[in-house]
């Protein structure tokens, strides 16, 4: 007998208790591109260290697109995890009750930064959020007056940047990196005061500061962090946003900018000083947990200090481990079964 569909906790408790097959035996995940290599390390060693269970399988597509997905259904056809680079909003988790996932349990396991990288070779950049803002922006306040945004090159932005082309090749909607660009950089460099004296309305000038210019001097990239590399490869005067361990793991072929005067590592981001960073977190299927094999095993091995401690393969690729107390907390919070 093979459950195709399973509506509810209750169903797939049922159906297990009369002996169904579960026609899936590996666990699927789906979400960040800056949380996959994360997530495929641990896949991968979790396969080694528990060969009774298949090696789970772990998929990209932005944080947006994993979450909408990880809220389609319960079910062995639906994804039991989603990885994510910002937390879950309200009206995702809505999505889900009324799907049926019920029950999601949210795991936060550790820091990343967010860097503007330029090709090795070029100059240093030491940015500011609004020289990113007046770059990027698609409307800006000149002479009192809200206009298309005039600036073409990096210098006419900041004298101290090159005569460059303005091009800069930015996450994509979709992905979660792209809203922590709007809230800590666009947002902070967005002078909202002015905005309102050029008529915009309070109730739109948080939407006029995320807005991005259309004129092909932003390029939202909709894949992962390799073909942003890509892009500044073909374009060496090209401005890229990428993953504080991405970067590093590419170093040879990056040069990475300042922001608010603070160099990007892994010590600025655990301290704070640095001013572009988030938690990462997974969102856990909790009516899963006990049909999908090895799913409970695997978010356990996850969250050990073997895998997001400070001298973990993580923390060497280059997650910021979180504190002793926070890493504990997760772990206690997901024995607990507790939800969102």
């Amino acid at each position: 007998m093979k459950v195709a569909v399973f509506a509810s906790a209750a169903v797939i408790a049922l159906a297990a208790g009369m002996g169904a097959a579960v026609a899936r035996d590996q666990i699927q995940v789906a979400g960040s591109s800056t949380v996959l290599p994360y997530a495929k390390i641990v896949a991968e060693t979790f396969g080694e260290t528990y060969p009774d269970f298949k090696t789970p399988v772990v998929e990209s597509g932005g944080s947006g697109a994993g979450i909408k997905q990880f809220c389609e259904g319960v079910g062995e056809d639906k994804i039991d995890i989603a990885n994510s680079s910002r937390s879950m909003k309200a009206d995702e988790l809505e999505s889900c009750k009324t799907a049926g996932v019920t029950d999601v349990q949210e795991v936060k396991f550790g820091y990343d930064g967010i860097v503007f990288a330029t090709d090795i070779a070029g100059p240093d950049f030491a940015i500011q959020p609004v020289d990113i803002y007046k770059a990027l922006a698609a409307k800006l306040v000149m002479d009192g007056k809200l206009v298309d945004n005039p600036y073409t090159k990096w210098n006419e932005v900041n004298p101290a940047f090159p005569a460059w082309d303005i091009a800069a090749y930015i996450p994509g909607e979709k992905h979660g990196t792209r809203e922590v660009f709007e809230t800590k950089v666009l947002d902070a460099g967005c002078d909202k005061a002015a905005l309102e004296a050029a008529g915009v309305a309070k109730d739109d000038v948080t939407k006029t500061c995320h807005a991005v210019r259309k004129d092909g001097k932003a390029v939202d990239i909709d894949g992962d962090y390799t073909e942003t590399l890509a892009r500044i490869d073909a374009n060496k005067t090209g401005v890229g946003v990428f993953g504080l361990s991405f970067y590093e793991n590419n170093a040879d072929k990056l040069k990475v900018a300042t922001v608010g005067g603070v160099v990007p590592s892994v010590d600025s981001v655990a301290s704070g000083e640095y001013p572009v960073s988030r938690p990462l977190f997974f969102y856990v299927k909790k009516a899963h947990i006990g049909v999908i094999p090895g799913l409970k095993e695997y978010v356990e091995f996850f969250l050990s200090d073997e895998m997001v401690g400070p001298d973990s393969p993580l923390a060497e690729y280059g997650l910021v481990p979180a504190p002793d107390a926070e890493r504990d907390a997760a772990r206690a919070a997901f024995e607990a079964g507790t939800t969102m």
